[in-house]
């Protein structure tokens, strides 16, 4: 609604093509630019013009819909998936997320299938065969030792602390810290 309203004060014709994507239609001057930046910074939103940013975005964002937002994770290999769904070679894909982010997108994707088992391992609703199962881990072992590595703690100890803390999804892989 922000970038839509400012948009329009700019006098400036877009499509919303995706969230958090917009194609404006005429070519904008460098002052509407600047304009734009400076109305969306006050509400608290960022412009990506750097297109190496965007599609790093564009990564995150399909990780994070793929482990956190949907029941199922996709069967086909990961790679195949982001490869897929962003239109890019995977190879390329991943040389400018490790570039620029100092980890690989498998160490993101990591991160966040153990922040995701975390999460299940809150809720108590399903054991720690069935979390594995679900997040398309190959053994209940193989998800123990991922979730180690991570956390620094087993998954059943993990369970019994009281203070149990999780990190914010937009958080997650932000650091090259994996702990």
């Amino acid at each position: 609604m922000a970038v839509k309203e400012e948009l329009t004060k700019l006098g400036l014709h877009f499509i919303i093509v995706d969230l958090g994507e917009v194609e404006i239609m005429e070519t904008i001057s460098t002052e509407q630019l600047e304009e734009l930046r400076i109305a969306l910074r006050t509400s608290g939103l960022e412009l990506m013009d750097d297109k190496r940013a965007v599609l790093i975005e564009k990564i995150k964002n399909v990780i994070t819909e793929m482990v956190h937002h949907t029941d199922e994770l996709p069967k086909m290999n990961y790679s195949d998936f982001i490869s897929e769904k962003l239109q890019y070679d995977y190879t390329y894909l991943s040389n400018i997320f490790s570039e620029v982010k100092g980890i690989t997108i498998q160490q993101f994707i990591i991160i966040h299938k153990i922040e995701r088992a975390k999460e299940l391992l809150l809720y108590d609703e399903l054991n720690l065969t069935e979390i594995s199962y679900k997040l398309h881990y190959s053994s209940v072992a193989h998800l123990s030792n991922q979730f180690k590595k991570v956390t620094g703690l087993s998954p059943s100890h993990y369970k019994q602390l009281k203070d149990k803390k999780r990190s914010p999804i937009e958080d997650i892989g932000n650091s090259n810290d994996l702990n």
